[in-house]
């Protein structure tokens, strides 16, 4: 015995469409538990575009122009936009590859490492951190290598490792370097980045202000040339040393140069600062730094100076 098909309680209206003279069947369902509720991905509460997805480590913003930056075409400017002309920061060893042939920089002092003299509180923890973080073993990369035709001793700061602060380790590689370039008779180039001296060691990183200066002091003595080279930003306790007594002080564009911040400054004075009085530009202009080079012309700025303040010294390194 066959079955009889079940009824659904379902109602029918009727709409006429034009140019079609039958009556088409509307079905509308009844609401109530069986009523079938289709799902729906739900709205933001905020409203606005979408946000573009940038993949990480393939483009980077300018700060200056906002202009997006292809990173391998960064790299190849050498960390400089092409648009506005901002430079932006180098690593420790970007610079020195920039600057010196790499197959024959010899690294002094690589495996110097700070101690927790004063035994402060997170100090060793915060210096395993960036160290794993940099690759170094401190802010500063000193040694021995070949500037075109020149041979030089070289020092190189890192702001990535804990603000390129001076601590002893900093001060002391860089005395190193200064004695080492004395006794080769070769001109010492210092590439400065730092916030200052490194509070966690206290009295102990004040005393690498005047023992830098002191070995520069001797330098000059045998007729040797120091060139100082201020990057951004560059302050404080390497300002007050080594970085301000250079034969020659060059900057980059825009460098921001000085001993405290503009704030302090202000309170301190209770007067307006003028505008950009703590950059390369302002201070080129008031005679306190002698030329600003843009990244591209560094090197060759710095062959073009050596030819001149080292015309007549004979260098006691044969080999680099």
């Amino acid at each position: 015995m066959s079955k009889s098909p079940e009824k659904h309680d379902t109602k029918f209206t009727t709409r006429s469409i034009p140019g079609v003279e039958a009556k088409e069947p509307t079905v509308t369902p009844l609401s109530g538990a069986s009523e079938q509720v289709m799902l729906k991905r739900p709205r933001p509460l905020t409203g606005g575009p979408r946000k573009r997805v940038i993949p990480e480590g393939l483009w980077t913003k300018c700060p200056k122009c906002n202009e997006m930056i292809y990173d391998k075409e960064l790299e190849a400017k050498q960390n400089v936009c092409f648009t506005c002309g901002h430079h932006f920061a180098l690593t420790a060893w970007e610079r020195v590859h920039s600057l010196v042939n790499a197959d024959d920089f010899e690294q002094m002092d690589e495996n110097m490492s700070s101690v927790d003299v004063l035994e402060f509180p997170g100090y060793m923890s915060k210096i395993g951190a960036n160290q794993q973080k940099t690759g170094l073993k401190d802010a500063v990369i000193t040694g021995l290598g070949s500037l075109n035709h020149h041979q030089i001793a070289l020092g190189v700061m890192d702001f990535s490792f804990n603000g390129g602060s001076m601590g002893s380790v900093v001060g002391e590689k860089l005395t190193r370097l200064i004695e080492k370039g004395t006794e080769l008779s070769l001109p010492v180039i210092i590439c400065s980045t730092s916030g200052g001296a490194r509070m966690y060691e206290g009295m102990f990183s004040l005393m690498q202000m005047a023992k830098t200066c002191g070995a520069l002091a001797y330098h000059g003595k045998q007729g040797l040339p120091f060139i100082s080279v201020l990057t951004d930003p560059t302050m404080a306790g390497v300002m007050a040393s080594f970085a301000s007594v250079g034969d020659l002080i060059v900057a980059e564009p825009a460098a921001r140069i000085g001993f405290a911040g503009p704030r302090v400054i202000k309170d301190t004075t209770k007067a307006d600062l003028p505008e950009g009085f703590q950059t390369s530009e302002f201070l080129c202009d008031h005679g306190l730094i002698d030329a600003i080079i843009p990244r591209k012309d560094l090197k060759s700025s710095l062959s073009h100076y050596l030819d001149f303040l080292m015309s007549g010294v004979k260098s006691k390194s044969k080999t680099v």
